[in-house]
């Protein structure tokens, strides 16, 4: 199998060091004792990450496990969840509310913009009779990102329970759990931390774990069930059988994240280059503000078709750029330049092969990209 150079936002490049970790010997880690360390171990380095005091797990299951956990073990029959949403994933949490018998609410923003805090409070005011709100930090699909750190003390006023998707932050944007008031934080282990896909990150504040062991109703799922976690600790016990090689993977690229401690302004200025650089070639950016720094999303250029480009980069370039789906499918290019994949030479390859793919397609381009990227580093 031929594997392509991935320049996706997630998943992303995986580093030799982790790979080599992963390699490493296996124990039982239902019935050793130090496994019960290294877990704790790996849940305090993420700890930092997140800037939390909070309790930390790290779950078996690629990043959905944790938005669908954390409905599940919050929502009960009835309950009014508010959904703010301006993108595809922020409007699928409704989903998981619903799947769990919540009543949505949908604060709707502008697709192609960051939330509007200030529309929120006035929408607030008036309307805040919720039990919980979801919030996506960084909307994958769209690359923008959203004002958590305005939008959750906000929700916090109200006495509102917040979870937030960080999937797509967590490593490459600013994280301040305790600071910005997050009651659940949720993150994947193949985004910016670049690690194999297959795991979920989450924090969980004493006020989560409160409505969770308080509830009326039994939680309709066991591997779905935070409170069940709430003691792993103190008792040694798992609720199921930890996938040992892959925390040793995630506990590795922790360790380069940190040992750097460069990520957040890494990440910013490259963002800010890739993007200058398609805005200087005469290209078109999908995101009118609020800017991610692990992803950008350009719209495709006018007479050619995503497929086209894709299959060209795949085909002559061997590197994997993506595109999007629901609304956005066939209509944006995203590259991702988090993790793994956020050092400039990488970004100088992907962007001089997507040059040379979209100029043989017809496409007219104002100088080179890979060019201006370097210009604007």
């Amino acid at each position: 199998m031929k594997i392509p150079f991935i320049m996706t936002p997630g998943p992303t490049q995986v580093h030799e060091d982790v790979r080599k970790a992963m390699a490493e010997n296996i124990t039982n880690p239902d019935l050793d004792v130090n496994f019960f360390e290294y877990y704790r171990e790996t849940c305090d380095k993420i700890k930092k990450l997140l800037n939390t005091k909070e309790d930390v797990l790290i779950l078996s299951g690629e990043g959905i496990l944790g938005l669908e956990a954390a409905c599940a073990s919050l929502i009960e029959p009835g309950d009014r969840v508010l959904c703010i949403e301006n993108g595809i994933f922020g409007r699928g949490f409704g989903d998981f509310v619903k799947i769990y018998g919540g009543e949505v609410v949908y604060f709707e923003g502008d697709r192609r913009r960051a939330i509007d805090v200030e529309k929120l409070k006035k929408f607030l005011e008036n309307n805040h009779d919720f039990k919980l709100a979801t919030v996506v930090y960084c909307e994958t699909p769209s690359g923008i990102t959203n004002p958590v750190d305005k939008i959750c003390p906000l929700l916090k006023e109200y006495g509102i329970v917040s979870v937030v998707d960080a999937v797509s932050a967590i490593g490459g944007e600013p994280v301040e759990v305790d600071k910005w008031q997050m009651d659940i934080v949720l993150g994947g282990s193949q985004k910016c931390i670049s690690a194999p896909p297959g795991l979920t990150i989450l924090s969980i504040s004493e006020k989560a774990y409160e409505i969770m062991l308080n509830r009326h109703t039994p939680i309709a799922s066991f591997y779905c069930n935070l409170s069940i976690w709430k003691n792993w600790y103190e008792e040694k016990w798992f609720p199921y059988t930890q996938p040992i090689s892959d925390i040793y993977g995630l506990n590795c690229a922790v360790d380069r994240i940190s040992g750097k401690n460069d990520y957040v302004e890494r990440h910013k200025k490259i963002g800010e280059a890739v993007r200058t650089a398609i805005l200087k070639s005469g290209l078109k950016l999908y995101p009118l503000d609020g800017y991610s720094s692990t992803v950008t999303t350009m719209l495709v250029p006018e007479g050619v078709l995503f497929k086209d480009i894709y299959n060209s980069m795949i085909e002559e370039h061997n590197i994997m750029i993506a595109g999007a789906f629901d609304f956005l499918k066939d209509k944006v290019i995203r590259i991702g330049h988090m993790g793994e994949n956020c050092y400039e030479e990488k970004l100088y390859i992907t962007l001089k092969a997507l040059d040379e793919t979209i100029k043989k397609l017809g496409v007219e381009v104002e100088g080179s990209l890979h060019k201006h990227f370097v210009d604007e580093i």
